[in-house]
């Protein structure tokens, strides 16, 4: 943009923390979801300033249709999809915060965010983990007789059998926990909603293995294994849950997964078990169902489950 241009978008004075739309914006969010949109608010301010101004500094009340529009075009240029929305949907917001907080008027505001999201049909991302992939995981992790053997298991043991996100699983403590019947407490998850989910007997199993080595003091649920193999009663963060997870994967010579690909399996087989669609929804901590319907990797197994019922059904209407 012209050097005049990127200069009039940028605050020579900071509003207080109170009238400042980011900062408001980004303080309605979960901790999980704020460094995510941070990171976006910053690429807004940099495509607007040549790189002269962060989510901080950029004057959002200034934005008219002009830099919306050229914010996304930016976007479409260089992003996948999902990127390109995600910050759109982040730069809505912070304008809506300054509408709310009378720092534009109700007219800019409206031709400032009249700008349309990406459509893009693509497969859905990621994908439902078999049992024996699984089974496989879960016994390179019994194989391995250090603490971070148990600690692995009981991950893996949670993260497939209450299908929590990565930012949940390390916010765990042992309190959450209950040992008699693996029932987990899920503070403050996305949308800040807490809920409860219980763990099938081997799974607790393994958490309570884990628990045994950690010993019962207070703190983490699940903790960091230094490298002389002794428990550090520090929090795992999301990073090393990624390493973990790849690390035995390749020791379980599984097909490359993600951490949210058990979040996709623990949806996909409650809907195969014919679990109802609001009760799904609750367990995985999804505002609507149709969120928790994209969860749904069963692929072509279900089809071919389907076409083998109506094969049924047509051959009952022929011998009727």
């Amino acid at each position: 943009m012209p050097q005049n241009t990127v200069t009039s978008l940028i605050l020579t004075t900071p509003p207080p923390l109170t009238e400042h739309p980011a900062l408001v914006y980004l303080g309605s969010l979960s901790p999980g979801s704020e460094p995510t949109m941070k990171r976006s608010l910053n690429l807004v301010a940099e495509l607007l300033t040549n790189g002269q101004a962060d989510y901080l500094t950029l004057d959002w009340a200034a934005l008219r249709y002009k830099h919306t529009a050229a914010v996304r075009a930016a976007l479409v240029k260089n992003y996948e999809p999902a990127t390109v929305n995600r910050v759109l949907c982040a730069l809505r917001r912070v304008l809506k915060e300054a509408l709310r907080l009378e720092l534009m008027s109700a007219a800019d505001y409206a031709r400032a965010v009249d700008i349309a999201s990406v459509k893009a049909r693509k497969e859905l991302r990621g994908r439902a983990l078999s049992q024996d992939e699984i089974d496989s995981l879960m016994k390179a992790c019994f194989e391995d007789y250090t603490p971070a053997g148990y600690r692995d298991a009981a991950l893996i043991a949670i993260l497939r059998g209450a299908g929590l996100r990565r930012s949940e699983v390390i916010k765990l403590d042992l309190r959450d926990f209950k040992s008699e019947n693996g029932e987990i407490k899920v503070r403050g998850g996305k949308g800040r909603v807490d809920r409860t989910l219980y763990l099938s007997p081997s799974a607790a199993a393994s958490v309570n293995e884990w628990i045994e080595i950690r010993n019962k003091a207070a703190g983490p649920l699940l903790c960091q294994v230094n490298k002389s193999g002794r428990v550090v009663q520090q929090r795992l963060t999301p990073q090393a849950v990624l390493f973990i997870l790849q690390r035995r994967g390749e020791q379980a010579n599984v097909e490359s997964f993600s951490p949210h690909d058990f979040r996709r399996t623990f949806a996909s087989d409650l809907i195969d078990a014919d679990v109802d669609i609001p009760t799904v929804q609750m367990m995985l901590g999804h505002a609507t169902p149709a969120q928790a319907i994209r969860y749904d990797r069963r692929g072509e197994e279900r089809k071919r489950r389907a076409g083998a019922v109506l094969q049924v059904l047509e051959r009952v209407r022929a011998v009727s």
